[in-house]
């Protein structure tokens, strides 16, 4: 996987004090999460059910608490409802849904997350793995998305970052998804399979996690027969 390796002489007090208390490289991971209207009922249900998995997952393996960092950013409304955690000190949020679907702008407030983080790990001389953005909805932006899909190119040209772009039910517009992020395919979740697919995505966390910066890592395929993903 990609590494990006800073260096800094100066601890920033106080921002940088989990840093000195934990200075394993990270592996940042944004989940961007629709939570709008049509997901009330047994998706959000289920969507909370998969984040407890994931966290219950990542604290099973003891390197990968340390070194994954989890942010959770929810659409609509925009909010940014956990900021990067470790996996230990990361607490599975109760999501509620309503409103629109405004996912481009939704996609620029997870960049401009991304880009503070690195600052932060450059100013404490911390070692990063590529970080993954994982978007999950069940529906088409309700915004400009065409800004938010050029920053992602740009992004994932420079491998600064992998995108990865799920779509849930009937509803879900795979075919703008496939715009957004032409260069990997959007997924399709079979039926409300959010708990095999946080177990994949911790499975992958981990694999990451365990491996030697700068080298890339065999991930296992969603679309596999047993997998909880299609095409």
């Amino acid at each position: 996987m990609y590494n990006d390796t800073f260096h800094s002489s100066e601890q920033v007090p106080f921002e940088g004090a989990e840093f000195a208390e934990n200075p394993e490289p990270r592996c940042p991971c944004i989940l961007l999460l629709d939570t709008s209207g049509s997901m009330q009922g047994a998706p959000i249900q289920e969507l909370n059910n998969g984040l407890v998995t994931f966290k219950d997952e990542l604290m099973a393996d003891e390197l990968a608490a340390k070194r994954v960092e989890v942010c959770i950013v929810t659409f609509e409304p925009i909010q940014v409802v956990t900021e990067f955690e470790s996996a230990e000190h990361f607490y599975p949020p109760v999501l509620e849904a309503n409103g629109d679907t405004p996912m481009g702008s939704a996609i620029e407030t997870a960049l401009q997350l991304l880009q503070q983080r690195k600052d932060a790990y450059r100013s404490n001389g911390i070692s990063m793995f590529r970080p993954w953005i994982f978007l999950i909805t069940d529906g088409g932006p309700t915004d400009n998305w065409q800004n938010a899909a050029r920053l992602l190119a740009e992004g994932q040209a420079q491998k600064s970052f992998a995108f990865f772009a799920v779509g849930v039910g009937e509803g879900a517009r795979t075919d703008i998804l496939n715009q957004i992020s032409p260069s990997t395919a959007a997924l399709k979740l079979k039926g409300l399979a959010f708990r095999p697919l946080f177990q994949w995505l911790s499975r992958s966390m981990k694999s990451v996690s365990r491996s030697v910066p700068g080298t890339d890592v065999p991930l296992e395929n969603p679309t596999a027969p047993d997998g909880w993903a299609s095409v």
